[in-house]
């Protein structure tokens, strides 16, 4: 018997070819090159060869598949038996469809929430006294976020009649356990955190319901709540607090026919308001770098581009990316930057960061005109502007 006959008998034996080069003490490649070398020489064995082939492969594919199933199972598992959440593809009600609107309505408005951090205490001493957050400053945010927006768009627009409104939810919505002077100064354990935050995103969804009469709430997961040291690729948001809230959510209104959800599984989510086609995620992956000339649009810009290319792949563009994570307001016409409701903290002045209100921003699509009117939505409290002596119009 030829060793060409051993090694073949040996893949028989065990079954593949991996296993049999594990049995007879030699790597992998190499047992894999002796039997080319076979198949080469003698034609008769390569049935053998390739049997023992389809058999490796076929190993390969069964694990690759139980894997895909655990993690598919996984979250059909927690929406489906623990949220006890419909199982459907997260689609955009029809009521953002252009074909259902009056001619004279001004538009669907956004408004667009992220980058709360909810339980991080930004100390007034340490940043210039510009700026202080708590839980307490965070609700009563949250509050006045919800009541500016309304006051924009019921009060200082013409017509003021909307189908509905896109409130979108773009992570970051807890401050998290990802740095070490995080975990010491949060005002609380991120659990209680995530009730407390659960608590004041209802009022807000139904403040909204109430006011607008529908409510559809995309939603993208951020990096500050994760509970991975790294931020994952592989099953991001099932890491992620901020997922959790969203589905709680959607238990929450899941009766409430006033109220949609679109909670993906990956870090991005895709609709469509009157044909205008929106990318919603968080930015972290966008990119870093930037300059102190333009700030945060270099990396932003760049990333915008590489997504644009891989949605146009797959059959999937779209016209505006929105965003948040750089706490950066830019309402532009291909991308949208949200600021945040945490406003200026040590990490921001320590970098020398120019100076933002906290703030979160607000628009409105127009079936007809698509990107209109951009309202950034202040969220402190309003500043009394010292008279100038320089010069002042007399009466």
């Amino acid at each position: 018997m030829t060793e060409s006959d051993d090694l073949l008998k040996a893949v028989r034996k065990h079954g593949g070819i991996k296993p049999a080069a594990r049995a007879l003490g030699i790597p992998e490649s190499t047992l894999r090159g002796r039997l080319k070398g076979v198949k080469a020489a003698n034609e008769s064995l390569s049935p053998e060869y390739r049997a023992a082939e389809l058999e490796t492969e076929v190993k390969a594919l069964r694990a690759q598949l139980a894997a895909s199933k655990k993690e598919t199972l996984d979250e059909q598992f927690v929406k489906q038996r623990i949220f006890k959440l419909a199982q459907s593809e997260p689609t955009a009600p029809k009521w953002l469809l252009a074909d259902r609107v009056s001619k004279s309505s001004p538009g669907v408005p956004t408004l667009l929430a992220s980058d709360w951090h909810f339980g991080e205490v930004v100390d007034p001493s340490q940043v210039g006294g510009l700026n202080e957050y708590n839980l307490q400053i965070a609700r009563k945010r949250a509050r006045r976020m919800i009541e500016v927006a309304v006051d924009l768009l019921k009060n200082h627009m013409v017509n003021a009649s909307y189908p509905g409104i896109v409130f979108a939810l773009a992570g970051d919505m807890v401050s998290g356990d990802l740095h070490e002077e995080l975990t010491a100064t949060n005002e609380i354990e991120i659990m209680p955190t995530v009730i407390e935050l659960f608590g004041v995103l209802c009022w807000c969804i139904e403040t909204l319901a109430n006011e607008f009469g529908r409510v559809f709430v995309p939603c993208c997961s951020g990096n500050h709540g994760r509970i991975t040291h790294k931020t994952r690729h592989k099953g991001r948001n099932f890491t992620n607090f901020d997922w959790l809230v969203y589905c709680l959510l959607a238990k929450r209104f899941e009766n409430d026919k006033r109220v949609t959800f679109q909670i993906p599984n990956g870090p991005d989510t895709v609709y469509s308001v009157y044909g205008h086609r929106y990318l919603l995620t968080h930015g972290d992956k966008l990119g870093n770098g930037g300059d102190g000339i333009i700030g945060a649009l270099g990396p932003i810009i760049r990333g915008d581009h590489r997504r644009r290319g891989r949605q146009s792949q797959i059959g999937q563009p779209y016209d505006t990316l929105i965003c948040g994570h750089y706490h950066q307001l830019i309402q532009l016409e291909r991308v949208i930057v949200n600021g945040s409701l945490k406003g200026y903290c040590e990490y921001a002045y320590t970098n020398s960061y120019g100076f933002e209100r906290p703030r979160q921003a607000l628009w409105i699509t127009h079936p007809v005109q698509g990107l209109t009117f951009s309202m950034p939505v202040n969220v402190d409290d309003p500043v009394k502007k010292a008279e100038s002596a320089w010069v002042k119009w007399a009466a």
